[in-house]
């Protein structure tokens, strides 16, 4: 069995109604082990499951940010118990080291606990892979591990997010392109004919191949607003698992006030075939299940930051430096503005789109490398905060007493 063949999955049928089950109030290991319970766990005896949270960055358990180790731990014990042999694999955003952010997770010491491997997705050389009737996409890079395992299960954390409006089990498997490949879809050209975002189509076109078999969506503490990393944890303590990861996504959507059909990628990957996300289509366990349902605050339409003195020039950039930019902004606020001309404002630019930039602008990330000649420019993808805050006021950190906090987003 191969995991890229589809056509003997080990929970789905071909023909069946795709059934998406949803566990509440129980604590993350216990609501994830009963919604394993639903499952004949007995077509993985012997087999090979590999286990992909979302651990693409190096956060706390509990922020929202990444799967909480208590769903990864019941997933290795119920796969273990049923005979099956199970490894944790990330390959995470660029410039974050999989194994320094499996740790920061928590998920590393669930994972050793139990004898089970864990895998730096991005230490081997990649597979390059064509994908049938891409759109966007003429190849991908997927990591070679991953085409390895028999099982592969997505472990997603409930979030919105900035760019694709929520980010579940299907955009999860983008963790499974080989390194800075991963960028690249934030980078692609406009779709001949086509109005949808080329990171919609994109992930789409991955959904083609990089099909997970089971879907794990952990909603212990999700996230709101500005997602995928600066927004706002919200628990709900549910755990939605469906072995049509389309599916399961759109139940988890509808649990965050979404619509399913406003996704485009999963509308997109619907269309194809690759799933179903029509919820009248879908059987879900409870009944009750939407006494659940918590509407989550939405990623805003454009990254719109608003500040006095401060200019953000943002063209195609990726959630990335998006993320650390705001981050920064919200840890040092107004404080920044002492170390700049009375006055005059600060032209902050990230991203790859810039044609051309006025002098005195301070490009962020190795995508505005182009224009570094006579500005001030900080390396990384991305950039490191104490290396913004270095080259805007020439000190590595401010003291606590004179930073602002205050940010309209």
């Amino acid at each position: 069995m191969n995991f890229l063949d589809q056509h003997n999955h080990p929970f789905l049928k071909q023909g069946d109604r795709p059934h998406v089950f949803v566990e509440h109030g129980l604590g993350p290991y216990a609501n994830t082990r009963a919604a394993l319970a639903h499952f004949n766990l007995e077509n993985v005896r012997g087999k090979n499951v590999l286990l992909k949270p979302n651990a693409g960055r190096a956060a706390a358990p509990g922020e929202g940010i990444t799967t909480d180790p208590g769903v990864v731990a019941a997933a290795i014990d119920a796969f273990q118990a049923a005979g099956a042999s199970v490894a944790v694999g990330e390959s995470p955003i660029t410039g974050v080291k999989a194994m320094d952010a499996l740790e920061e997770t928590g998920i590393a010491a669930a994972a050793r606990e139990r004898g089970c491997a864990l895998i730096d997705l991005d230490a081997r050389p990649p597979v390059v892979r064509s994908i049938p009737g891409a759109q966007a996409l003429d190849a991908i890079k997927i990591c070679a591990d991953v085409l390895e395992y028999d099982v592969v299960v997505s472990m997603p954390v409930m979030k919105m997010h900035m760019h694709t409006g929520v980010t579940l089990a299907v955009k999860n498997m983008k963790g499974c392109l080989w390194r800075r490949s991963k960028v690249d879809l934030h980078m692609l050209p406009a779709a001949p004919g086509s109005t949808e975002k080329p990171l919609n189509i994109a992930i789409a076109d991955l959904s083609g191949v990089l099909r997970p078999h089971l879907a794990i969506i952990d909603g212990t503490v999700g996230m709101e607003g500005m997602g995928p990393s600066a927004g706002t944890p919200r628990p709900l303590d549910v755990v939605v698992a469906g072995a049509d990861p389309f599916a399961a996504d759109a139940v988890a959507c509808a649990l965050m006030g979404v619509e399913p059909e406003q996704i485009a990628h999963l509308r997109l990957g619907a269309e194809r075939g690759y799933g179903v996300i029509d919820l009248a289509q879908i059987r879900v366990t409870p009944e009750s299940w939407r006494e659940r349902a918590c509407a989550f605050a939405p990623a805003p339409a454009s990254i719109d930051i608003e500040f006095p003195g401060i200019e953000i020039l943002d063209r195609n950039s990726c959630s990335a430096c998006q993320s650390t930019l705001l981050l920064f902004l919200k840890q040092y606020g107004s404080a920044i503005l002492d170390y700049c001309p009375a006055g005059s404002t600060l032209s902050i630019a990230i991203g790859s789109g810039h044609a051309q930039l006025a002098g005195g602008t301070i490009c962020l990330g190795n995508c505005t490398a182009a224009h570094r000649n006579g500005r001030c420019f900080v390396a990384g993808c991305p950039p490191v905060g104490s290396e913004i805050l270095k080259a805007i006021t020439g000190r590595t950190s401010l003291d606590s007493s004179k930073v602002n906090t205050a940010i309209k987003e």
